[in-house]
């Protein structure tokens, strides 16, 4: 998926002109205040090269799930001071992008401005063409440097991409799509992808579209159980999707030696009953417990697999990472990645979950996305409207 990227344009595209830059802050808030800003950090290299460059900087971005229209507590007013802090430079608000243009021509060379959750007005998840005309209108051209929102066709992220030219990648964008995207046309050999989570059924296409394309895949959390009731394992009062084990054994069928399963858990009769937790084998798990974490025969065999691999893709927990003390497999295949990548390994881990679970790690991973849904449909195969709609390189 080649696109046209921001560092393509020439100096005097970016000079004196307006950026309208589509940025994932929807970050965290405590009290009405960022508790985690590293979304907004993982934008600055985009911002920053555009001020450089002499551009005036207008940030799009959506925050949360408001219902019905504005609500203050998800309103993006709320981390202009850390974009300020962050940027050690005064930054705009615009409260309603109707009237914004006036606001962003006025702006001087290297201003930025931020402009209200793109979720406040009724048309944005419709990807409705004339809330698009009014986001287009702030700007001169379009980069699009939201990846953990390209899955989603919305007037912000896809159809503002058609109204303005050029439509290219952030730095940001042009990461996640490379790193992906060469895990998955040309990977170091071998190949493995570790996937994890709850429920089986949201990792279903995933797993078929990478079966053909890896190595091995190891397969973790409570999605697990469901491989289990398929194998005709007992798993308790573990979380199962019964719907689900007739795809889990066919799954099982065509994997060959690909799919990768526990070899034991940690169970224990709840999570409130931590302290009676035991490790078991796959076949051994008694009725009335519940498996919440790979045990450590597992953690022991799934380090080897990462180590051996040449790039291992990540997405999903091995257990309720959460809730100590059964985040040990999760951290165990955080440290077997983080092992892996000194010894010259490609290691991605997808957003989400996954991203929470090497937090403090990033800079000794090849690449943690920042999209969790996007990440996943990438690997999937599917097309990114937020992506499709950029130029073509």
């Amino acid at each position: 998926m080649s696109k046209r990227r921001l560092r393509d344009l020439p100096a005097e595209a970016l000079d004196g002109k307006r950026a309208l830059v589509r940025v994932d802050f929807n970050v965290p808030l405590r009290d009405g205040a960022v508790s985690d800003d590293s979304r907004i950090r993982a934008a600055l290299p985009t911002i920053q090269y555009l001020r450089d460059k002499g551009a005036r900087v207008v940030l799009l971005s959506h925050l949360g799930r408001p219902k019905g229209g504005p609500d203050p507590k998800y309103s993006l007013k709320q981390i202009v001071r850390d974009v300020e802090r962050l940027l050690g430079v005064p930054v705009e608000f615009i409260a309603d992008p109707a009237a914004g243009g006036a606001v962003t021509r006025r702006l001087p060379r290297g201003g930025v401005a931020v402009v209200e959750n793109t979720r406040f007005w009724a048309g944005e998840e419709q990807n409705d063409p004339q809330l698009a005309q009014t986001f287009a209108a702030l700007g001169d051209f379009y980069v699009n440097d939201a990846f953990g929102a390209a899955h989603r066709a919305h007037s912000s992220t896809e159809t503002v991409a058609h109204l303005l030219k050029p439509a290219v990648t952030g730095f940001l964008m042009e990461k996640e799509l490379r790193y992906l995207g060469e895990a998955l046309v040309d990977p170091k050999r071998p190949f493995v992808a570790v996937l994890g989570g709850a429920k089986i059924s949201g990792k279903i296409d995933v797993i078929e579209a990478l079966l053909p394309r890896v190595d091995e895949i190891l397969i973790g959390g409570a999605m697990a159980c469901t491989f289990f009731v398929a194998l005709g394992l007992e798993v308790g009062t573990s979380l199962v999707e019964p719907d689900r084990v007739d795809l889990a054994r066919t799954l099982l069928a065509k994997s060959g030696r690909k799919l990768i399963l526990p070899r034991g858990a940690v169970i224990a009769p709840s999570l409130e009953r931590a302290a009676e937790r035991k490790d078991v084998t796959a076949d051994q798990i008694p009725p009335g417990w519940a498996v919440y974490d790979i045990d450590r025969a597992t953690q022991v065999d799934f380090r080897a697999r990462v180590l051996r691999a040449k790039t291992t893709v990540w997405n999903g927990p091995m257990g309720v990472f959460e809730t100590p003390p059964f985040d040990a497999g999760t951290r165990a295949v955080a440290e077997a990645l983080v092992e892996a990548g000194a010894k010259g390994a490609v290691t991605i881990v997808g957003g989400g979950d996954s991203a929470a679970a090497v937090a403090g790690l990033e800079d000794k991973l090849t690449h943690v996305s920042t999209g969790g849904g996007a990440s996943l449909e990438f690997l999937e195969g599917k097309p990114l409207p937020g992506v499709a709609a950029l130029e073509d390189a």
